[in-house]
C-alpha cells in the first residue's frame, strides 16, 4: 500500500532524527506529553522545534519529511530512541547498568573504545511485571508536525525486538526474552494502530533485528523465525499504510556496531517473509556493498528500496554530484519506481550539527533531480537551490530568476 510515495519517482527524504536547534533544550523526561504541553516554555520550544525541523527539510527540498524524533530526550548517544517506550508502558522499573553476562554477544567492547563509554553509561528498567501498552502520544506527536506541512510526515519508531536487547527480567511472569518481545510487540501495535487511526499513512518501523541475527545464527535459525513472527504481529492491521522497515548497522552517537555488516543473509527475510512496503538499507558507509544483491529481484520487487546516498557518520557535507553518482549505482540493480534516495540514518542520535545535516539533506534532494533530469521525469523545487533565494548576493550582481519549479 503505496501511500506516501504512491506517484512519486526517485523520491528523497532522510532516515528520521535530525540535530535539535540549540535553543530546544528541554526534555520530557518520562512524562505524558499532555503533562509536558501545560509547561508553556516547553510547548512554545517543542512546537516551534518541529516547525523550524520541518521547515529545513521543505528549504532543503525533500519529498517525504520526518519530525526529528524531537520527542525524544536530548541524552547520552540517543538511548532515548529505545528508552521512549520503557518509560512509559506498565512492566518496567528503575534504570540500571545491563549486566556483561546478559548483553548480546555483538555488543561488548573494551574499555578505552567510545562504544564501550555508551553501553556502560547507559541504563535500562528492569522487567517486574507483566509488560502492557500505555498510550506513546503518537497520534498527537504526528497531528502537531503533519499541521505544519503539506508534504507527507513519515512517522518512526523503535521496533520492540531490539529494545529486548538491553533487558533484563526479574519477575516471574516472564521465562525469557520471547515472552517479552511478543507483549512489547502487541503493546507497540496498539500505539501503532491508534497512529493510523489519526490519520498517519507513513510510518516507519525502525532495527529489527534480521540483519544483527541472520550474520550470527544464519537466516533460518528458530531465533530468527520468531523474530520475523514478532515483527508481523507488531505491524498487523496497518495494511493501509505505507510501512517502511528501517535498518543499519549502528547509531549511538554515529557509531557503527557491528563488524558484519552485509545483507546477503537477510535480503529473502525483508523482501519476502516480512510484512512492509518500502526496505531502507544502510549503503554509503558501506560504499555500496550488497546492491548486486537485488539483480535477481530487479523485475519482480514488491517493495520499494531506499538507499542511504549519504552517511551520517562522516562530517564531509556530500554534494549533489556525489548523491547523484550513488543513485546511478543504485540504478543498475533498482528500477526507478522503486528506488527512494534516503541517508543511511538518521542525523540526530548526538551526531552532527543542524549545517551539516541541512546540506547532506539537500544534496539528496538536488542529486535526486539530477537523475530526474536525465531520465526525463518531472524535478522537485529546491528552495535551497534557488539563486534568488540565497542569504548573501554579489553586491551589483542579480541572480538570473528562477521559476517555482525548478532549480
Amino acid at each position: 500500500m503505496f501511500t506516501a510515495t504512491a506517484d512519486l519517482i526517485l523520491p528523497s527524504t532522510v532516515t528520521g532524527s535530525f540535530p535539535r536547534p540549540r535553543w530546544f533544550d528541554t526534555s520530557m523526561l518520562g512524562r505524558p506529553l499532555d503533562t509536558c504541553m501545560l509547561d508553556i516554555r516547553f510547548r512554545e520550544k517543542f512546537q516551534d522545534a518541529l516547525a523550524v525541523v520541518i521547515s529545513d527539510q521543505e528549504r532543503a527540498g525533500l519529498d517525504i519529511l520526518t519530525h526529528g524524533d524531537f520527542h525524544v530526550d536530548e541524552d547520552l548517544a540517543g538511548r532515548a530512541w529505545h528508552h521512549y517506550p520503557l518509560q512509559r508502558w506498565a512492566g518496567f522499573e528503575g534504570d540500571y547498568l545491563q549486566p556483561e553476562q546478559t548483553t548480546a554477544p555483538w555488543l561488548h567492547y573494551p574499555p578505552g573504545t567510545l562504544l564501550n563509554e555508551i553501553y556502560t553509561g547507559w541504563r535500562w528498567p528492569h522487567i517486574v511485571d507483566k509488560i502492557e501498552h500505555r498510550p506513546l502520544d503518537y497520534p498527537k506527536l504526528w497531528r502537531i508536525a503533519q499541521a505544519k506541512t503539506r508534504k507527507p510526515i513519515k512517522f518512526g519508531t523503535c521496533c520492540s525486538q531490539v529494545m529486548a536487547l538491553f533487558l533484563d527480567i526479574h519477575t516471574p511472569k516472564y521465562k525469557d526474552k520471547r515472552q517479552v518481545i511478543w507483549d512489547m510487540a502487541e503493546a507497540m501495535n496498539k500505539e501503532l494502530l491508534a497512529l493510523r487511526d489519526a490519520g498517519c499513512r507513513c510510518i516507519q518501523i525502525e532495527e529489527p533485528t534480521f540483519h544483527f541475527m541472520a550474520n550470527a545464527f544464519g537466516k533460518d535459525h528458530e531465533e530468527v523465525k520468531f523474530m520475523v513472527d514478532a515483527f508481523n504481529r507488531e505491524v498487523q492491521g496497518l495494511d493501509d499504510v505505507e510501512l517502511w522497515i528501517h535498518t543499519c548497522w549502528g547509531n549511538p552517537n554515529m557509531q557503527r556496531v557491528m563488524e558484519d555488516t552485509s545483507y546477503a543473509k537477510s535480503i529473502e527475510i525483508y523482501l519476502e517473509r516480512c510484512r512492509g512496503d518500502v526496505w531502507t538499507l544502510e549503503m554509503k558507509d558501506r560504499n555500496q556493498k550488497d546492491l548486486e544483491l537485488f539483480a535477481p529481484f530487479k523485475h519482480d520487487l514488491k517493495k520499494k528500496i531506499a538507499i542511504g546516498a549519504v552517511s551520517h557518520r562522516t562530517l564531509q557535507a556530500d554534494r549533489p554530484e556525489d548523491v547523484a553518482a550513488e543513485i546511478r549505482k543504485a540504478l543498475k540493480y533498482i528500477p526507478p519506481e522503486r528506488l527512494i534516495v534516503s541517508s543511511d540514518c538518521g542525523f540526530g542520535r548526538q551526531g552532527c550539527n543542524r549545517e551539516i545535516a541541512f546540506y547532506k539533506a539537500t544534496s539528496i534532494a538536488q542529486g535526486c533531480n539530477i537523475i530526474r533530469r536525465e531520465l526525463g521525469l518531472a524535478i522537485t523545487y529546491v528552495p535551497s537551490a534557488d539563486p534568488t533565494l540565497q542569504i548573501d548576493v554579489v553586491p551589483g550582481r542579480k541572480a538570473a530568476p528562477t521559476a517555482l519549479g525548478a532549480t
